[in-house]
């Protein structure tokens, strides 16, 4: 027989009676009497083995297993007796009594129990190796390879072809900072990891590959969050001769697809929403849509109330005023308490913002009282300081009604943007969210389009991509590039799950003329563009056809698929939030002759 005949989680009622041969890792061992019980454990799941002292020298064995060790088991799947089954493994009615067992290799003591959930992610990092042993990764990581082999099969039953493009390129640094690799060869030049494929999937589309994919590694070395990571995995699509709609049908009906057969979800219906109303009404160009709150424009209300905070972000350039009405936030029972209001205070600082005015609508329908007592049925500082119309106007836009709260934020429109509708979102997965139907659970795809061209960066004074320099704008909008680059709006679009960005891609630039005015709105010289994007440029000049595409990110997808809270959880050999890996130890030190070999010295010591 072979040394494994079947995988341990897969033995199951239908081997009754059969010899089996079983490889795997001793996960409990249980001496009940006599009779020794050994959970035996692999990819697949658990198996229970039953060791009888009748066989002498296999007993002994077993009476030597400890945790982790790697043993093969042969015997015969026998049914458990009444009343021992366990529905919740797939093997749970059967176990197999041993009749041979080999220790493979002991194991020396580990560092946690396998099936211990109570573990700091930096012991789990520290012993990756054992981490990937537990349930939880292996079934990860498991849906993350079924993933990968569903986007492929649907990729290629649609045309599309697999092309592998350079991991070792140049450095073109219009997004994160480039992650640089100095070359032996050439002293004092520098390759750089890819930030996307971008720039090569566009020169095969002009070399006539009209659709291709790759899932492929990309490197960014930016700040690091739940959701990112320096080196992460890319679902990367171009393809030629479709517009922007066909493009998020045909990417649509892709993660349609994967999400019904990997884990049987059907995500329905995909709204289609612009950038500007999602600003407006969440602050956020990914809106987790589970979240029932929405902001209420009052800019225009406060620019000429008392209260300073307002009245000055009202008037100043750039700057918003917004109202998020919390229904029953501010009932005596059941609200929010003064500790959790004081809470969130302290949280939307985080995202720049000085601070948290509210008002509590304990009746709205008293209206102005007498000079003494203004508006009774409102409780809030700011009260005495707003005028009537101003106070009537956030009432009547909010629908505020008795027992709810009104939160406002007043600073830059991104600041405002972001720490209200970081607070949106905490609001409604929080416990009070979900006991108020401020939050519904299940899936909101969505997809965000008809993104602005650029953005004005204050610090440098001038504008940049939203996306990148080589998205298309739209029809007619071409012009504005230049005479009035805010107004423009691109062939951008971004996929929506859940408050996470899924992916993003656009319409893509294939005429030169058109690229020309992008790099004038964006203060490209046309000596700067040949020298960063040269390649591109010239062939470009060759029938470029038209193109487009979008990048998914793997890592994402699969994390919400697993509900994990961070997608180091679906990735095998992470890096934590400092880039470091606690496993390999890397980033580390190299020798003095490697530093000369590369033409490097080091101007001083590195601080760890």
């Amino acid at each position: 027989m072979a040394m494994r005949s079947h995988y341990c989680g897969l033995v199951t009622e239908t081997l009754l009676g059969e010899t089996v041969s079983l490889c795997g890792w001793v996960n409990r061992r249980r001496d009940h009497g006599g009779v020794i019980f050994v959970d035996v454990r692999d990819r697949e799941g658990y198996v229970q083995v039953v060791c009888d002292p009748d066989r002498a020298e296999m007993f002994a064995r077993a009476e030597g297993l400890r945790n982790e060790f790697c043993i093969q088991v042969r015997g015969v799947v026998r049914a458990r007796p009444t009343g021992t089954t366990n529905e919740s493994l797939r093997s749970g009615k059967v176990e197999v009594l041993c009749h041979e067992l080999v220790v493979l290799n002991p194991s020396v003591t580990p560092p946690f129990q396998i099936d211990d959930d109570n573990l700091s992610e930096t012991t789990r990092l520290t012993h990756r190796v054992l981490d990937l042993r537990r349930p939880y990764m292996q079934n990860n990581l498991m849906l993350r390879y079924r993933v990968s082999m569903e986007v492929r099969k649907f990729l290629d039953a649609n045309g599309f072809i697999d092309i592998e493009t350079p991991m070792l390129t140049k450095s073109t640094p219009e997004g994160a900072r480039d992650y640089l690799v100095p070359s032996r060869v050439h002293a004092g030049h520098f390759f750089a990891l890819p930030q996307s494929p971008q720039l090569f999937k566009q020169l095969l589309m002009v070399a006539g590959y009209d659709r291709y994919y790759q899932i492929t590694k990309c490197f960014r070395d930016e700040d690091l969050r739940a959701d990112r990571q320096p080196e992460f995995t890319q679902i990367d699509i171009e393809t030629s001769f479709l517009e922007e709609e066909e493009i998020r049908s045909l990417t649509q009906a892709m993660i349609t697809s994967v999400f019904k057969t990997t884990i049987n979800v059907d995500l329905g219906e995909f709204p289609v929403m612009a950038y500007s109303e999602a600003m407006h009404r969440y602050g956020s160009d990914k809106p987790d849509l589970r979240v029932a709150l929405e902001f209420t424009e009052v800019t225009d209300v406060m620019a000429d109330v008392d209260f300073k905070v307002f009245s000055s972000a009202a008037t100043s350039k750039g700057g918003r005023v917004v109202a998020m009405r919390v229904p029953g936030g501010a009932r005596e029972s059941g609200g929010l308490s003064r500790g959790e209001i004081d809470a969130y205070a302290e949280f939307v600082k985080i995202y720049g913002a000085k601070g948290l005015a509210y008002i509590k609508v304990n009746d709205a329908a008293s209206g102005a009282g007498d000079k003494q007592a203004r508006w009774p049925g409102l409780q809030s500082p700011i009260v005495k300081n707003l005028h009537d119309r101003a106070l009537t106007e956030v009432l009547a836009r909010t629908g505020a009604r008795d027992g709810d709260l009104i939160f406002f934020g007043a600073d830059k429109e991104k600041i405002v943007n972001d720490a209200i509708g970081a607070l949106r979102v905490k609001i409604g997965h929080s416990e009070f969210g979900r006991k108020n139907g401020l939050f519904t659970a299940g899936w909101r795809p969505l997809w965000v389009v008809d993104f602005p061209m650029f953005e004005f960066d204050e610090e440098a004074q001038r504008y940049t991509a939203t996306h990148h320099p080589f998205t298309a704008p739209k029809d007619g909008h071409e012009d504005w590039m230049v005479s009035a680059p805010e107004k423009c709006i691109s062939k951008g679009y971004d996929m929506v799950l859940n408050g996470w960005e899924m992916g993003g891609g656009s319409v893509r630039i294939h005429r030169a003329d058109v690229q020309q005015k992008v790099f004038d709105a964006l203060k490209i010289t046309p000596e700067e563009a040949q020298l960063k994007f040269g390649f591109l440029l010239d062939a470009l000049q060759y029938g470029a056809p038209p193109h487009g595409g979008l990048a998914f990110g793997l890592d994402r997808i699969v994390t919400l698929m697993t509900g994990a809270e961070s997608i180091r959880d679906v990735i095998a050999f992470p890096k934590t939030q400092r880039a470091q890996c606690l496993l390999t130890q890397a980033p580390s030190p190299v020798d003095e002759k490697q530093l000369r070999e590369l033409h490097i010295r080091l101007r001083a010591p590195a601080i760890v």
